[in-house]
């Protein structure tokens, strides 16, 4: 069992930067993977991005690509969302997601956050 809290959402000009951070109890944090998803008013939850269990490796849309950094402190049970160049597009709810799969379907998480709002204003 993995429980997740996010925290760090607000509201940010265009262009500015946030961070995400995602705490989960369990002892077992460092067995899954981690991703970070969103989901904007009248639209699907959609992914973002997500990080291997030792987090050695990260994948991302390529909507945020290059301007979103994933990364995990398993010794803290943390991970983060570093976001830079923020768009108005970009606002939505942000969630974490654990599961056992490395995969960008929020169907194949188990676990999740109860979200954290991202504003951008233009």
């Amino acid at each position: 069992q993995v429980q997740l809290v996010e925290s760090g959402g607000g509201l940010v000009q265009a262009g500015g930067s946030l961070r995400l951070s995602c705490a989960a109890s369990g002892r077992t944090f460092s067995s899954y993977a981690m991703a970070w998803f969103r989901q904007a008013p009248g639209k699907e939850r959609e992914f973002v991005g997500h990080i291997t269990w030792s987090g050695s490796s990260t994948y991302y849309a390529d909507s945020v690509k290059g301007r979103f950094t994933i990364s995990r402190d398993n010794t803290k049970n943390t991970i983060n969302l570093q976001m830079y160049s923020l768009k108005p597009e970009d606002t939505a709810v942000y969630y974490c997601a654990a599961g056992k799969l490395l995969v960008t379907t929020p169907l194949r998480y188990d676990y999740w956050g109860q979200g954290t709002q991202v504003t951008v204003s233009s």
